[in-house]
């Protein structure tokens, strides 16, 4: 299973529903980043997506972008494959 990242924040419902829809998927860990306790993180994740908004959710090295983006993906029957690509 390829390995997730999350920029997330301590309070945030999206990142909550993020987690729940990977964790049904399977995946066991979730690397998360927060950017409200680290401003250079916060920069770097602007730096790698243009976004400001969290959840900002990587799958191996494909950016997928947040929460809404990562549900539509599971809805097009994208996500399985991409957490099992190799």
């Amino acid at each position: 299973m390829q390995t997730v990242r999350m920029y997330t924040t301590a309070v945030c419902p999206y990142c909550i529903r993020a987690k729940q829809v990977l964790k049904a998927k399977g995946v066991a860990h979730i690397e998360e980043i927060r950017v409200d306790t680290d401003p250079a993180e916060r920069a770097k994740m602007m730096e790698l997506t243009g976004r400001r908004t969290v959840p900002q959710i990587f799958i191996g090295d494909t950016h997928v972008g947040g929460c809404d983006d990562l549900i539509a993906l599971d809805s097009r029957g994208g996500l399985v494959p991409l957490l099992q690509a190799s």
